[in-house]
């Protein structure tokens, strides 16, 4: 039976993903409306104004609506400021996370609404079903796992996940291009950027300044675990947890960051083996079905977008979850995710606060 007909708005940042995400919801034949969220402006590396023409040249080509909507003071205060303050505070956040959560299906929703559109489709690599027991909107990852975003998409809630759709769920980053090159789209050779947005060049200190000039700590002291001085950083907000250069400290062994001590303007070092941790707490945590599953569920917890995933035990609380690793892993850093996996779908995630006992 054939997908009834309905209004979709596609968010288009410019890029050759949301194209095709665009050329499958029109070739599905529904009403496609393409919408460019100016976030960071010009200096952004998605989302700017130059992403915004080559977004309408795709939406013309395939015979869309298309829209440029302003969203870059809620953009600025709702996550560019709160990325700088959380380096501020010692953290290593992902504005990934909230850009998604918030923008994209929060803002944008409520967007389409005005459309009167059943739903928004994007450019990511992730997949949406049903369970089959309980019907619920299930979230996995994608058939592409290089690709993969479902580590930035832990926070939608069901109501979110029913108006979701990821076109290129199914599909390899090679298909992708290979169709857009079919269809004679603008985008379909154009690079894409592996930073953050707003971060183009991924000087992260140099944005958090910017932002944040009148709270720059200066310099301080660097400490080894029993608080002895063995140097001098130059602000806390230059160094995450499991950094190794930049520190200049001579040593009879190689010292990593372990932990930010923002209260102090400490930057705490130690040996590789200071940075294991076989036990960590993740608070702020949401669940895809809407509730958390029985303590001792077993999962396989990514604590990076890039890291492969390690076995342990979940024991959901209250105010947080506390995860059991199998084996110890290296460099928990706070305000970093940590999500939840069983097989393909994803349980749910939340905010690694560090280590726990």
């Amino acid at each position: 039976m054939s997908e009834v007909r309905q209004r979709v708005v596609v968010a288009m940042s410019g890029g050759v993903d949301s194209s095709v995400a665009a050329s499958l919801v029109v070739e599905a034949g529904h009403e496609a409306i393409g919408v460019t969220m100016n976030l960071a402006g010009s200096s952004s590396r998605c989302c700017s104004l130059d992403d915004a023409d080559d977004a309408r040249r795709v939406a013309d080509r395939l015979g869309m609506r298309y829209y440029v909507a302003n969203y870059r003071e809620r953009f600025r205060r709702e996550v560019m400021e709160s990325f700088a303050d959380a380096y501020l505070a010692g953290s290593t956040p992902i504005p990934c996370v909230a850009c998604n959560q918030r923008f994209k299906f929060d803002y944008l929703l409520e967007r389409a609404k005005v459309f009167d559109a059943a739903s928004v489709a994007t450019g990511h690599y992730a997949r949406v079903d049903r369970d089959p027991d309980t019907g619920a909107r299930r979230l996995r990852r994608a058939v592409d796992l290089r690709k993969d975003q479902t580590y930035f998409l832990f926070g939608l809630s069901q109501a979110q996940l029913e108006a979701a759709r990821f076109p290129l769920g199914a599909m390899t980053k090679d298909e992708v291009r290979e169709r857009a090159r079919s269809l004679g789209l603008a985008t379909a050779d154009k690079p894409e950027s592996q930073e953050i947005c707003f971060v183009p060049d991924g000087d992260y200190a140099a944005v958090v300044e910017q932002l944040r000039p009148e709270s720059i700590p200066g310099d301080g002291d660097i400490v080894d675990a029993e608080g002895r001085v063995v140097g001098r950083h130059r602000g806390i907000h230059h160094y995450t947890v499991g950094q190794r250069r930049g520190l200049a400290l001579a040593a009879e062994h190689r010292l990593y960051v372990t932990a930010l001590d923002a209260a102090r303007n400490r930057v705490v070092v130690g040996h590789e083996r200071q940075l294991e941790a076989p036990v960590a707490r993740v608070e702020r945590v949401s669940w895809i079905a809407g509730s958390p599953p029985a303590a001792g569920t077993v999962a396989d917890v990514r604590i990076r977008h890039q890291h492969a995933g390690a076995a342990a035990r979940l024991e959901p609380g209250a105010a947080a979850t506390i995860v059991h690793f199998d084996a110890p892993v290296r460099a928990l850093a706070p305000g970093q995710a940590a999500v939840f996996y069983q097989g393909d779908v994803v349980l749910g995630g939340g905010w690694i606060a560090g280590a726990a006992a």
